[in-house]
């Protein structure tokens, strides 16, 4: 009886041995930065094969492959093969944006009657959190599964020129219904801004396959953030009637882009923030994507108030994986958001943490076929 029972027990263990093993996500080293840190690029599959790789460098969604109308997994997200191509200046391929995302106007904001001064990065303007954003940054993987990890920074008091010491998390999840779910939560010691998003660059026909021109696009959007010369929005919710950027009812992102349009002018395309008709503050609905060729359809939904519709109209010719080569308008970004310069503009929803408060933001980005 002893014997059986040893058994029995050794089994118990095997089983559960074997379960921890599958649990765990798999990773590999992604080189190094140039200070000499170790950087991991951790792979997260579900049970419909599809994949994502997830570097600890700028927390950057590396690939991201999902099946066709055939069965067929392919890539859908610009990016480069190896840690070098991330660590040079470049169009954030992939990566975590903060610790504010999007422009803020003349590189300077006040909170509290203190004035910050920030990097200026885009002509006279902050972009994407200054010369050094988050997708600059090294991140800590604190718990990995074979479908998740989880991400830290601690942005500390005065880095770019923000205020607090800001701890902040991203989890990735891959869900078996073909959901890449990215949760963003936040704290900080003292009053600051705060505005999270991902900057993956999409193209449903997969990487490198060209521009994405006959891309179908809906945005659940009545209402836009029109922009002066420099992209920073003048305070304006604009109806989309009547007006390119109408994406109520689908259509295709080549169909309009080259519109006699103030706003498309000033942009080179779309590069604009559109107000989500958010009935409240729960996950909701943000966009719909399809590709005819492939039958992919993505859609997004977040519990943010905007979402920046871009088409890579700076992007150049550029060389990524596997070789392939990049050029104008070959992807799209749905950087889901709070509006860009909302500590300029007191009519926008706030963007203001303080301590003792928990920033909590949540986006999906849902993959399906159309046969």
């Amino acid at each position: 009886m002893i014997g059986v029972a040893f058994q029995r027990i050794a089994a118990v263990i095997l089983v559960m041995s074997t379960l921890s093993c599958t649990a765990k996500s798999s990773s590999r080293p992604f080189g190094r930065t140039p200070s000499g840190e170790a950087v991991d690029l951790y792979t997260l599959t579900n049970s419909n094969g599809m994949e994502a790789a997830i570097s600890t460098y700028g927390g950057v969604v590396v690939s991201l492959k999902v099946p066709d109308r055939n069965g067929t997994q392919g890539d859908v997200v610009l990016g480069f093969d190896n840690l070098e191509g991330y660590v040079k200046p470049g169009p954030y391929f992939g990566a975590i944006i903060g610790r504010y995302g999007n422009r803020i106007a003349n590189a300077k904001f006040t909170l509290d009657g203190v004035t910050y001064m920030l990097a200026k990065n885009n002509g006279e303007n902050s972009l994407h959190g200054g010369r050094q954003g988050f997708d600059k940054r090294l991140w800590t993987a604190t718990h990995s599964t074979g479908q998740s990890v989880e991400l830290t920074y601690l942005s500390k008091d005065g880095e770019e020129g923000f205020p607090g010491n800001f701890s902040t998390t991203v989890t990735y999840t891959l869900t078996d219904n073909n959901e890449f779910r990215i949760d963003y939560s936040a704290t900080t010691d003292k009053d600051t801004v705060v505005n999270l998003t991902n900057h993956s660059y999409f193209n449903l026909a997969g990487q490198g396959e060209g521009d994405v021109l006959a891309h179908q696009v809906t945005i659940r959007a009545d209402r836009f953030t029109p922009v002066d010369k420099t992209l920073i929005p003048t305070g304006e919710l604009r109806s989309v009637e009547g007006t390119p950027l109408d994406f109520r009812q689908p259509h295709r992102i080549g169909e309009r882009i080259d519109s006699a349009d103030e706003q498309l002018a000033l942009g080179g395309g779309y590069d604009h923030n559109f107000v989500l008709n958010q009935p409240g503050s729960g996950l909701e609905l943000a966009a719909t994507v399809s590709e005819p060729k492939t039958g992919r359809v993505l859609e997004v939904l977040t519990t943010e108030p905007g979402v920046q519709f871009y088409t890579a109209n700076s992007l150049g010719t550029l060389t990524g994986k596997g070789g392939k080569v990049y050029g104008r308008r070959s992807a799209f970004c749905l950087e889901t958001q709070h509006f860009p310069d909302s500590p300029n503009k007191p009519g926008f929803p706030s963007v203001v943490l303080k301590p003792g408060g928990h920033y909590q933001t949540t986006t999906v980005y849902r993959f399906s076929i159309v046969r």
